[in-house]
């Protein structure tokens, strides 16, 4: 059980009279696509100006590859895994103790602002917005401090977000992003790299083309503000970051744990008065392993402050910096209604992911992203057959890989999966077993299915679960997934654990099996009675499957009204993902779709599921399999 440890701000002494001020700008989904990075095909000349007078760290990672969970960990200095946030979107409830790291500078006289964006991903983010700023807005500015007062200030540019790169019609991303453009700064779509995931076609070039016209211009925007701090007189006193909440948003980088999805760039500018601080010297580039957990300890450190005992990150400058981490972690969950959960474990070579749904595909069916043209594109290939064997057939292929393991070395893109090599099962077990060390030390409850957490955390913040002996038995449920045919006794006695999650583990493995799970349809059946609406939506779902229509969607007929919306989302997910098999609860998903319409808006407990967040989600999902019938 963790234990809350008091401790008591300590003044700036170490700095004397004199206090630096700390600018973090960050770009939204955005891979390290920058001229200083190596990327000949970016236009990016502040940015590289800025890396030529820093610190660039070439091994930089989010600890999730979507936006609120990694804001979860950046701002509490918590893995969102411990904290029960690391789905997009939740509303989970934290400790009081776990505050936004902010606060520690507000203490001590600091201004601190934030332009704009917040999306903490948990029922105290308004706690955590008031404890934490001055201001919140998009006009906030270090420019509102009072006379020599030092400044903490984020600003946040949305313009390389996955809206305007490729979900946008492109008229709108013209008129709002490609406009602020000069003729020799816009790309060129025949030049344009493609990966070897995309099939290359022109829709597919000139989103490509669109996503580094995006960068440009939030380059522009970097150039602007540092500019501002030219003006105001504040750069020779201003230490500044620069760096991405993941990577990029277009397909198989945002919500993939590649590190397309998870490599971020970050860059440090510490002026001369500041320069003792720096870990190298201008326009030098290091290796050290950095995670998002780590940064909230880093500017309490940075800035010469205690680090509060429950934070999970090492600081990586000033005075409590630790050893440098061997390994940084990842996390993918439910992000919007595509349920999933896959974990990762990287060091500075070799990348290991463990996917724990391996019957869904990575390019699962998404409402808002896939309004984009080139998701429709991939979509459309895939459908008709027309993609070759490799890697873009690998991607938007129905099923992905259990294990992966990949030489980032040698294949930064991580395209071949070596862990069938025999040459490499060293290497693969070693990363292995590190992974499930940290699920187990770290207290990972993303194994809790989401309406079981709800439950639990009903009584307390599931930071504060205190049961090691649940979560390592639920986890171990979870390792028979993808494990074989000769694991299917181990699902089956899962089956009849007394504990729900593990229920709801021995049916995914089930259902992972497909038609090698025939025989257990009578024990599947028996789980569509299960105490647990988690449990019995997914036998419910692997039951239609494999033959057995009625059973399976009778239970989803009744899940799919239920008032618990995060249960009503699970079963109305499983209906759309079976498409024409499911076609018969055509008149109960049209409920389902009027209800999300009347339900957009209404305000309810936070700590009952049923959100604005929620009704959208179910919508999205009720609205496309009504598409797909028609």
């Amino acid at each position: 059980m963790r234990k809350l440890l008091l401790w008591l701000c300590i003044p700036f002494s170490v700095f004397a009279d004199e206090r630096p001020n700390v600018l973090w700008i960050t770009a939204e989904d955005m891979s390290a696509t920058l001229g200083c990075y190596g990327d000949e095909f970016a236009i990016t000349p502040n940015i590289d100006r800025l890396a030529g007078e820093g610190v660039r760290y070439t091994n930089a990672f989010a600890t999730a590859p979507v936006c609120s969970p990694a804001r979860s960990t950046l701002i509490t200095g918590v893995y969102a895994t411990s904290l029960g946030t690391q789905r997009l979107r939740s509303m989970f409830p934290i400790p009081d103790y776990v505050r936004g790291f902010p606060s520690f500078l507000k203490e001590q006289g600091y201004y601190t602002t934030n332009n704009v964006k917040t999306d903490y991903n948990t029922a105290q983010h308004g706690r955590l917005i008031d404890e934490s700023w001055n201001e919140v807005s998009d006009t906030a500015h270090w420019r509102g401090k009072g006379g020599d007062q030092p400044f903490f200030h984020i600003f946040n540019d949305m313009t390389s977000h996955q809206s305007r790169t490729m979900v946008w019609p492109y008229e709108q991303f013209e008129f709002e992003v490609a406009s602020q453009l000069s003729p020799e700064q816009i790309h060129d779509p025949g030049d344009a790299p493609i990966p070897p995931y995309y099939p290359d076609t022109p829709t597919i070039r000139r989103t490509v083309a669109r996503f580094y016209d995006c960068v440009t211009a939030m380059d522009q925007n970097v150039g602007d503000l540092l500019d501002q701090l030219e003006e105001d007189g504040l750069a020779e006193n201003t230490i500044v970051f620069f760096f991405s909440d993941h990577g990029s948003g277009m397909p198989r980088h945002k919500r993939n744990l590649q590190d397309t999805g998870m490599h971020v760039p970050l860059i440090i500018r510490f002026p001369e008065k500041w320069k003792h601080l720096a870990p190298a010297s201008p326009g030098e580039a290091i290796d050290q392993l950095v995670s998002f957990v780590d940064f909230a300890p880093t500017m309490l450190s940075l800035l010469g402050l205690e680090i509060p005992a429950h934070m999970q990150g090492t600081a990586f400058l000033g005075e409590a910096a630790g050893e440098p981490r061997r390994y940084v972690f990842g996390a993918r969950d439910r992000v919007d209604e595509a349920f999933d959960l896959s974990r990762s474990v990287r060091d500075k070579k070799w990348l290991y992911i463990r996917n724990f749904m391996p019957h869904l595909s990575y390019n699962q069916p998404c409402a808002w992203p896939g309004q984009g043209e080139i998701r429709k594109e991939i979509a459309r290939l895939a459908n008709a057959g027309s993609l070759r064997p490799g890697p873009a057939r690998n991607y938007a292929g129905p099923t992905k890989p259990v294990e992966e393991l990949y030489d980032t070395s040698v294949d930064p893109l991580c395209l071949n999966n070596l862990s069938l090599d025999p040459q490499h099962s060293a290497e693969l077990e070693r990363l292995r077993s590190e992974q499930l060390y940290w699920s187990l030390e770290s207290g990972d409850v993303g194994f809790l299915p989401e309406s079981i957490a709800w439950e639990l955390a009903k009584e307390r913040p599931l930071l504060e679960l205190g049961d090691p002996d649940l979560l390592s038995q639920v986890r171990e449920a979870a390792e028979i997934v993808g494990a074989g045919i000769e694991r299917k006794e181990d699902a089956l006695d899962a089956l009849q654990s007394e504990l729900a999650a593990s229920r709801y583990w021995g049916v995914v493995a089930l259902r992972a099996l497909g038609q090698h799970a025939l025989d257990a349809s009578g024990a599947l059946g028996a789980a569509l009675s299960d105490s647990s609406p988690a449990v019995r939506i997914e036998a419910a779902g692997a039951l239609v499957e494999l033959g057995n229509a009625r059973a399976g969607l009778t239970i989803l007929g009744e899940e799919v009204l239920s008032e618990d919306l995060i249960s009503a989302l699970h079963a109305c997910r499983t209906i759309e993902l079976l498409g024409d098999k499911a076609a018969s609860l055509k008149p109960q998903i049209q409920i389902v779709s009027e209800k999300c319409k009347e339900g957009m808006g209404q305000a309810t407990d936070p700590l009952i599921p049923g959100k604005t967040d929620e009704f959208m989600f179910l919508g999205f999902s009720a609205d496309a399999f009504l598409a797909a019938l028609e």
